[in-house]
């Protein structure tokens, strides 16, 4: 029953990733081939490879991560804070950070990463980018000799589908199900590239990750019968 747990002992999040390159161009020949290859059951026949290379960053060995954001619940008494802060940049700095995080703060046996559709997406892209760049995984991302019941993840996603695993429900549409108030300000996922790679505005994405991140807590709590956070209770560091 996930209305046992602590708050404060679950970390939320949610990550924004692009292609790890611009344009299909930049890549090497043997990138090209690959990539044409590993999207030919995808693309739709009038699509070539390098059309659909826009669609490279949802694949972890040909994109990339440009920002994760956390959250964090904490108590006081009765007064309670969400805390949210955000990891962004260069990739590796990204990588190495989110990982002091959990080393430092969240690698107790108690504690539980939290993230919508994040064991599809989210958790495994992450530990697929560390093994690229070398980094060692944290153990709340290595999961070789772990029993179902000793993965520390939560995925709102999952606890959605009550084990109907036919469906998919995208967080947008969850929180509209769920009466959870969505910024109107909030860009498109599909945007997330061209304001990356164009418009150069990380700080756009940052925020819409932010409120993403904000979301998954939302519906936690929901699923939970718990209060909606208000924006007071909402701290940004």
């Amino acid at each position: 029953m996930i209305t046992k747990l602590h708050l404060e002992n679950i970390l939320f999040l949610d990550i924004e990733t692009v292609p790890e390159v611009q344009h299909f161009s930049d890549l090497d020949s043997t990138k090209q081939q690959l990539w044409d290859l590993k999207t030919q059951y995808q693309r739709k026949e009038d699509y070539t490879a390098e059309e659909f290379y826009d669609r490279a960053g949802i694949w972890a060995e040909f994109g990339k991560i440009i920002c994760i954001s956390v959250g964090y619940f904490t108590f006081q008494g009765d007064i309670r804070t969400f805390r949210t802060t955000s990891f962004y940049g260069d990739e590796i700095i990204i990588l190495k950070d989110f990982k002091n995080l959990l080393s430092s703060h969240f690698s107790q046996t108690k504690h539980l990463l939290c993230a919508h559709n994040g064991k599809e997406f989210d958790f495994p892209y992450i530990a697929r980018r560390m093994i690229i760049h070398n980094i060692a995984l944290p153990y709340k991302l290595n999961l070789f000799g772990k029993k179902p019941w000793e993965v520390p993840h939560l995925d709102t996603l999952e606890l959605w589908k009550f084990g109907d695993y036919k469906t998919y429900t995208s967080l947008k549409l969850l929180t509209n199900v769920l009466g959870i108030p969505s910024p109107k300000d909030d860009i498109d996922g599909s945007e997330v590239y061209r304001v990356f790679y164009e418009d150069n505005d990380i700080d756009r994405i940052v925020i819409y990750c932010e409120k993403d991140t904000i979301a998954v807590a939302q519906i936690f709590l929901r699923l939970r019968g718990d209060s909606l956070l208000t924006d007071e209770e909402i701290k940004h560091i």
